[in-house]
């Protein structure tokens, strides 16, 4: 027989190893620890990430985040840090071409695989280096600003094109590029200034100021998220609808319904894919450590959004929502 007191014992233990194994998580462990760095917080990278935790669950990797605020000093402390944690591999969109090759090189030197999304780095160590069509991004927008010009303005309009060059020397220039080349042979088109406005407040700020002093203006066009969403304000703002057209880059739920607006101010943009260039990112990642062979260079072209299809802009918009939940 057993006394009461150990009964009690017994039973009290028997509970805490049957609780222990109600609670054991029975998952596989991690097969990978794979570390990602995002540039800034905009909804660009937060779509890169969405892609990367995505395919990290599919793959039963570990994914460490975080984020280089677009500032090289705070990504070269993050790369010296996943060194120390002896990740697999880095995911990583470089802030510079060039100051940020020593960085990654260590990595690379200390048997980290690299993979490089969004902008290309200037040496030839990344295993794989996923980037956007940039030129492409502007090209898209500038032959639809092309049809709008000659279809309701008679071959005629003065352009304001917003940028973001200070923002990357390297990359900065490309889309303005592609937009640009589209245009520039139609003799009754002037571009009447360029300026950098990369973020939706200073890009509000500089469209009003350049709409008060520029009365003739037709269309602007800009670069980015930020720019596109400013140049739509800006034109609301100063009460311009219906006089001034905006034309952009990116997509996001926000400008989605800008196209969707009865207004007729933003008339189209032209969107990356960065939910897929994150799943890419950590899938190519995976496949390298596998030593499967991977392509040393991924581009992916952009995806036009026009007022004139709507159905399409609704679908992007619903697929953004379901992303963002």
């Amino acid at each position: 027989m057993v006394a009461p007191g150990a009964a009690v014992l017994l039973l009290f233990l028997g509970a805490v190893v049957l609780f222990g194994c109600s609670t054991q998580d029975n998952s596989p462990p991690s097969k990978y620890q794979i570390a990602a760095i995002l540039l800034q917080g905009d909804q660009f990278y937060r779509l890169n990430e969405a892609g990367m935790r995505a395919a990290a669950k599919k793959y039963n990797v570990k994914l460490l985040v975080d984020n280089s605020q677009g500032k090289i000093d705070r990504e070269l402390t993050l790369v010296d840090a996943y060194i120390a944690k002896s990740v697999d591999a880095l995911l990583v969109p470089p802030k510079s071409q060039t100051g940020s090759v020593n960085a990654l090189r260590r990595a690379h030197d200390a048997g980290i695989k690299i993979i490089v999304y969004d902008l290309a780095l200037g040496a030839d160590f990344p295993d794989c280096t996923i980037v956007s069509d940039q030129v492409g991004l502007g090209t898209s927008t500038g032959e639809e600003a092309r049809r709008y010009i000659e279809e309701k303005l008679d071959g005629k309009a003065n352009i304001a094109v917003i940028q973001y060059i200070s923002q990357s020397l390297e990359l900065g220039p490309l889309r303005p590029s592609g937009f640009v080349q589209q245009i520039e042979d139609m003799p009754g088109v002037k571009i009447v200034t360029k300026q950098d406005a990369w973020l939706a407040d200073m890009a509000t700020d500089i469209v009003e100021t350049i709409l008060g002093g520029n009365p003739e203006l037709d269309i602007i066009w800009a670069a980015n998220e930020g720019g596109t969403v400013g140049a739509v304000r800006a034109v609301r703002n100063t009460g311009k609808a219906g006089q001034v057209v905006v034309f952009g880059t990116d997509i996001s739920e926000q400008l989605a319904e800008f196209l969707l607006d009865d207004d007729n101010v933003l008339q189209a943009v032209t969107a990356q894919k960065p939910f897929e260039m994150g799943y890419s990112a950590l899938e190519t990642a995976v496949k390298v450590l596998e030593g499967e062979p991977v392509e040393k260079e991924k581009i992916l072209t952009g995806t036009l959004y026009t007022r004139n299809k709507p159905e399409e802009v609704e679908k992007i918009r619903e697929q953004l929502k379901q992303l963002a939940e």
